[in-house]
């Protein structure tokens, strides 16, 4: 009987030790997991850190030049003196040159950005720049040179030597002038932006001012040690002719494909020349040759206006204005460039709103005409709706446009800008004939910049 007790009382400890086991087990689990109140209130905390916005981060710091005038204002009163018959010669500018107005050119993107960073910062709301008026404070540094202006203040106009205005002059007096600033000497120049849209501006000092970051129109002009999209930015012309302000739709627009522009152009511009043969017979196509006048301009704007396509072959270098004119005139792109180069690739796709073709193919009789009146109505709607989207990244009047996005292509060269002038300053000249990380950005100079 004694012995049946003791197995009662062995088998009533265990069962007692298994309840006690589970109790506590159950217990610790159950602080481990939300209640049942707690788990709506952890997945709303855990979706709201999703949706949480990122870090809004730092906008880069600009320090822009106070330029002697004879590099802005002064490259206006020049061009505004030639033009008034003033006999060409080189005039003191006064104290009033700021007033002058800069006059209107397909490379306006100079002006646009020394006004922009002239402006308060409270109206430079969503800039991803900010002026600092410090350069010890500043990131970047901008240089305002009127480089494109400069080019053209002679044009077409025969200047006796030794007198009247010389762009070259104004560029050797630019490079000058920099190379005594301190903070151009600090990293050779390569945190610096420096405008030269204009595809032969500063072609007499771009081995001195190869490092800067350069706004370009396109790469034509350039070697490849002094151009690259490695450390330079891309930048719209100004469009010439006037903004489209019409719905989309090609009930207005009867003819099938407009040019107008010169038919006589060096390089891979004499494309032109061969598709005028091609298509000057063509019924439905309007292709006219024609300079810069304000005459043709209008006569351009009414034929992009009333235009399904409009073409866009080479100029001089691959690009040309009358692609920016055709996407502000909702007329869609036909591009016979096969070097070009676009600006903002990497928020804009242009094969959603422009149409490619090779100019070894271009130039076959009737192809062009052929596979343009295939395309459908409701594929240049598409076509035009997409232009709509976009057009405001390639107008410098827009406050989200042109210059915001120029800005933004800008402020993302920073972190390889640091990283280069930190390797220039502990380089050592290497014995190699091969180019060493790239030859878009390296030290290629020989130069040895550090001991």
């Amino acid at each position: 009987m004694a012995r049946k007790s003791s197995v009662l009382q062995r088998a009533a400890i265990a069962v007692v030790s298994v309840i006690a086991i589970y109790a506590i087990l159950n217990a610790s689990v159950s602080r481990s997991l939300p209640s049942s109140s707690d788990l709506p209130r952890q997945l709303i905390r855990e979706e709201r850190e999703r949706e949480a916005p990122s870090p809004i981060q730092p906008r880069v710091k600009v320090y822009m030049y106070d330029l002697p005038t004879r590099f802005t204002h002064g490259v206006i009163q020049q061009h505004s003196i030639v033009r008034s018959g003033g006999g060409g010669g080189l005039k003191k500018p006064t104290n009033d040159v700021t007033a002058l107005k800069y006059p209107g050119h397909q490379h306006m993107h100079e002006w646009y950005l020394f006004s922009d960073l002239n402006r308060p910062e409270a109206d430079r709301s969503g800039s991803p720049i900010t002026r600092v008026l410090d350069p010890a404070d500043a990131d970047l540094f901008y240089v305002p040179v009127f480089s494109s202006l400069s080019l053209i203040v002679n044009a077409g106009r025969p200047v006796e030597p030794g007198s009247g205005y010389s762009d070259e002059k104004m560029q050797e007096g630019l490079i000058d002038w920099l190379e005594r600033q301190v903070w151009w000497r600090r990293n050779g120049g390569r945190d610096h932006v420096i405008p030269a849209g204009d595809p032969n501006a500063l072609y007499r000092i771009l081995d001195r001012v190869k490092n800067a970051v350069l706004l370009v129109s396109d790469f034509g002009r350039l070697r490849p040690d002094q151009g690259s999209f490695v450390k330079d930015v891309v930048i719209p012309y100004s469009h010439r002719v006037n903004i489209f302000t019409g719905e989309i739709g090609v009930e207005s627009r009867n003819t099938l494909l407009f040019f107008m522009g010169n038919r006589y152009r060096k390089d891979g511009g004499k494309v032109r020349d061969l598709l005028f043969q091609v298509l000057e017979k063509e019924g439905d196509v309007t292709i006219k040759h024609g300079t810069q006048s304000r005459e043709n301009r209008r006569a351009a704007t009414k034929g992009m206006h009333t235009s399904k396509f409009c073409l866009n072959p080479a100029g001089d270098t691959p690009s040309a204005c009358r692609l920016f004119d055709s996407i502000v005139s909702l007329c869609v792109p036909v591009i016979v460039s096969d070097s070009i180069e676009l600006p903002f690739e990497d928020v804009i796709d242009y094969r959603k709103f422009s149409i490619f073709v090779e100019a070894n193919v271009a130039l076959k009789p009737g192809f062009l005409v052929k596979m343009l009146r295939k395309i459908g109505r409701k594929k240049i709607l598409e076509y035009q709706r997409e232009m709509k989207t976009v057009r405001r990244y390639f107008d410098y009047g827009n406050p989200n446009g042109a210059v915001k996005e120029i800005w933004r292509q800008v402020s993302q060269k920073l972190p390889l800008i640091k990283l280069m002038s930190n390797r220039d300053k502990r380089l050592v000249l290497r014995n190699s004939t091969e180019p060493d990380c790239s030859c878009l950005c390296t030290n290629q100079t020989g130069v040895i910049t550090s001991i």
